[in-house]
């Protein structure tokens, strides 16, 4: 199974989609024009039913097949980032601030153009619900879709989703078992000391000494106290202290993110930055607070329904053009709440020799659309194929 006839011939009109779709971003749970645009697509392909709202502006539409069967669930992410566009494209941003970096349009109109094939054909039995979700990219508009029970109320079994591949051949899909994104924690920590002139640091209490000091010695976590067996990242990303060259500042702030894909990993890093904070503030003394915020889960892949993408993946492009095999990167995606509730695959499609994800310079390749949509289709219709 190729790209899917059908699906070639309105390949242009998806191009189109996704163009309107690029030039008019919206960010976070705020994705209501982009709600709106897609539930006219869905009501003119004729779903059976389309519930807004969910999220705050995400969607979810049913299609029925031609028997009775489970329902599996499709997601594609809609917002966008709050980035300044240099593409140059007829069709770029035209919202000051905002455009779509990630490639969340392309994935809309993917999700949407597997929509038309499978409302127009129900070659499947049981339901699909496509759902498209807001605020992945700040929010975890996925986490938040399964708190309110989206998963438990469209009684979803399984659940799969797609993103696009800067860097890798147009049209590869890769996927693997088990891990395949970190985790993505934030911590904070704010130093407080006693401030005065920089000729005479004797009477204070310096807190950048103390920053400095927190900073090196957080690097032991992974040195020291993390087996090396299990990847983890910890990288300090701020530090924000004093306004003159001859004032010893108050204050001091240290800002970053921790990457990880065990859940014991995480509480390790915690426990240690706790003890090294405090044990250091103690030496220097002076004050230091630490705010640790788990993030996004790891994006951990059915080992079973990871294997079943791959094979559907190979119904679409030649089977030299499918990666199966475990490959951990340290991004994170919210999707991972999802894969957290119900069993499900995700999967990257390569668009080539392209600007990277979150770059000014990003535009989502138009010629993987029909790939992915195909892919979504053949993971229903091999998942819950008609009896007989």
């Amino acid at each position: 199974m190729p790209v899917l006839n059908s699906i070639a011939g309105f390949a242009d009109e998806m191009k189109a989609w996704r163009h309107h779709l690029h030039a008019n971003p919206e960010l976070g749970f705020e994705c209501h024009e982009t709600a709106a645009f897609v539930v006219q697509k869905l009501r003119e392909f004729g779903v059976d039913e389309i519930h807004e709202g969910l999220a705050t502006s995400g969607v979810v539409a049913i299609i029925a097949g031609r028997g009775p069967g489970p329902t599996i669930g499709l997601r594609a992410d809609m917002d966008a980032l709050p980035i300044t566009e240099a593409t140059g494209a007829r069709h770029a941003s035209r919202v000051s601030g905002k455009m779509h970096a990630c490639g969340h349009d392309g994935h809309t109109t993917m999700l949407l153009g597997a929509a038309r094939h499978l409302a127009e054909t129900r070659n499947f039995s049981g339901r699909v619900a496509l759902i498209f979700q807001p605020a992945e990219e700040i929010g975890g508009g996925a986490g938040v879709m399964v708190r309110d029970g989206v998963l438990d109320r469209f009684r979803i079994s399984e659940v799969y989703a797609v993103h696009n591949a800067p860097g890798i051949p147009m049209g590869r899909f890769m996927t693997g078992p088990g891990p395949m994104l970190a985790s993505d924690d934030t911590f904070h920590i704010h130093i407080k000391g006693e401030g005065g002139h920089a000729a005479n640091p004797q009477e204070t209490r310096d807190p950048i000494m103390a920053a400095v000091g927190i900073v090196q010695a957080l690097q032991t976590i992974i040195s020291r106290n993390q087996y090396a067996g299990d990847e983890m990242v910890l990288s300090v990303t701020q530090i924000h202290a004093g306004t003159a060259d001859n004032v010893i500042p108050e204050t001091a702030y240290i800002n970053g993110t921790v990457r990880s894909f065990v859940p014991e990993v995480r509480d390790m890093a915690r426990a240690r930055m706790k003890a090294i904070v405090a044990g250091q503030a103690a030496a220097y003394a002076v004050k230091a607070d630490l705010d640790y915020q788990y993030g996004y889960p790891a994006t951990v892949n059915d080992p079973e329904k990871a294997a079943f993408s791959a094979d559907v993946a190979r119904r679409v492009v030649p089977a030299d053009q499918v990666v199966f095999e475990e490959n951990r990167e340290m991004g994170a995606e919210d999707f991972s709440y999802m894969l957290q509730a119900r069993p499900g695959a995700y999967m990257v499609i390569g668009q080539g020799n392209t600007d990277g994800l979150h770059q000014p310079g990003y535009d989502f390749n138009d010629d993987i659309a029909p790939l992915g949509a195909s892919y979504f289709v053949g993971l229903v219709e091999a998942a819950q194929p008609l009896e007989g």
